[in-house]
């Protein structure tokens, strides 16, 4: 995968918009972070992700999904998008997007979809 997939995955849903974050490009729900890609260009940050499913995530795919120090104490997990495959990476995007968009819009998005 890339950012630009990503983009097209997101950009479909309501309330997200392009944005940049740390230099780097970034998409935004309603001023929040969906997901940002780090200054690696493979690598893209998603917040959101509570540290036990993000250790299950990196036990059971530690090719896609990987966390650095600096993130430890931070709900957040990396993807290596060069590894992802869109199976895996969209319901966590799309979960994420969901607790940041507003009411209306899922259910707009759940009325169309």
């Amino acid at each position: 995968m890339t950012f630009d997939d990503i983009r097209h995955i997101a950009l479909a849903w309501p309330d997200v918009e392009d944005g940049s974050s740390y230099g780097t490009p970034a998409l935004k729900v309603r001023k929040k972070m969906l997901v940002r890609l780090k200054e690696d260009g493979d690598s893209l940050a998603m917040p959101g992700v509570p540290p036990d499913e993000r250790d299950m995530l990196v036990e059971s795919q530690p090719k896609v999904f990987y966390f650095t120090d600096h993130y430890r104490d931070y709900p957040t997990v990396l993807i290596r998008l060069s590894k992802a495959k869109r199976q895996t990476v969209e319901p966590l995007l799309r979960r994420h997007w969901r607790s940041l968009a507003s009411k209306k819009a899922v259910r707009d998005y759940d009325a169309i979809g």
